[in-house]
């Protein structure tokens, strides 16, 4: 299918930290856009953030994404369709608390596109590096080819028992499966391609309506309470870490899935790079001298990086120059100091 380069976006769950960024963005390249939150006092801050943009950006409440049909009405009109909804937290019991409104909430939106929605050209999906990373302890360096079964099986032998972590990666991995298992499925009846964006910890500036920083999104909350409150001993600051990505280039990322032919029917993997908590801290002294230094006997070029993802599809196909742990650390710093958080 053609690529999307004008029109009308859905941007499901627009009230979370990735979704805002993603209906800015849609907005700053001449689209319009129709986002959906679950309730009515969700959608004031969203108004007020885009009142600028006038016609071009509407709110439509959808209460349930687990209901069938939920997305039925929201579908109709749009020309592509940016799928961000889908719970994140490591607070669930019960695995099926995190894997019902995930899976049901992509399968339905797709359902919804196939059956109200002939004018959808493309739709992505956010998806995440959890459901392509199995966890070890030696460096590896994961592809689009990977898949996270460990968590899955996990999750089938332990249940409840399941670490909070193993349940939110089979969430995830389980709602991409879906998706794509729909898609082909469906892709002769369908008149849309589909697209999937893996992004790995993802940090940046706030557009969202957050009050306080224990109100953040996980991520988020695990920068702040590191680099800001100084909350990981300097063993785990130069040990423990991951790959990232800013929530601008990610926002981005999704544009250019919509709006590129070449990105259709993808699974792309967004990340910046491998990164130890110490290169945010160290950063962040940098430009906040008051804010903990954490472990100076740190020396990046020595660290070895357990997750680190190969960059040849994004680069390929999206060819984003990604912020780096200046930048996003600066700008967030920048952004608490605004909140008189810092």
């Amino acid at each position: 299918m053609p690529a999307v380069t004008s029109g009308k976006v859905l941007v499901t769950g627009a009230n979370g930290y990735i979704a805002v960024w993603v209906v800015k963005t849609f907005l700053d390249q001449g689209f319009s856009v129709r986002g959906t939150v679950r309730s009515e006092n969700k959608a004031g801050h969203l108004r007020s953030l885009f009142k600028d943009f006038g016609d071009k950006f509407e709110v439509v409440v959808v209460e349930d994404i687990t209901k069938d049909g939920a997305f039925d009405e929201a579908v109709k009109g749009v020309d592509a369709i940016a799928h961000t909804a889908s719970p994140f937290h490591l607070k669930a019991v019960e695995p099926e608390e995190l894997i019902v409104p995930a899976v049901n909430g992509t399968t339905g939106i797709l359902a919804s596109a196939l059956k109200n929605a002939p004018s959808v050209k493309r739709i992505v999906v956010t998806s995440s590096c959890a459901s392509v990373l199995t966890p070890s302890t030696e460096p590896r360096i994961f592809s689009e080819e990977n898949w996270n079964d460990a968590s899955i099986a996990e999750v089938k032998e332990k249940g409840k028992d399941a670490t909070p972590l193993a349940k939110y990666r089979t969430s995830k991995t389980l709602a991409e499966r879906a998706a794509w298992d729909f898609w082909n499925k469906h892709k002769s009846e369908v008149s849309w391609d589909l697209v999937v964006l893996n992004p790995p910890f993802v940090f940046g500036p706030f557009l969202h309506d957050v009050d306080k920083p224990e109100n953040l999104n996980e991520s988020a909350r695990e920068f702040y309470d590191t680099v800001v409150k100084g909350t990981k001993d300097k063993t785990a600051l130069v040990n423990l870490g991951s790959s990232y990505v800013d929530v601008r280039d990610l926002a981005l990322a999704h544009a250019l899935a919509i709006t590129k032919q070449e990105a259709s029917g993808n699974r792309i993997i967004v990340s910046a790079g491998a990164f130890k908590w110490q290169d945010f801290v160290s950063a962040a002294h940098k430009y906040y001298s008051s804010l903990p230094a954490g472990n100076t006997e740190y020396d990046p070029a020595k660290a070895t990086h357990f997750l680190r993802y190969a960059p040849e599809k994004q680069q390929r196909l999206l060819g984003i120059k990604f912020k780096t742990v200046e930048e996003t650390t600066k700008d967030t710093l920048d952004d608490f100091k605004a909140r008189g958080w810092l």
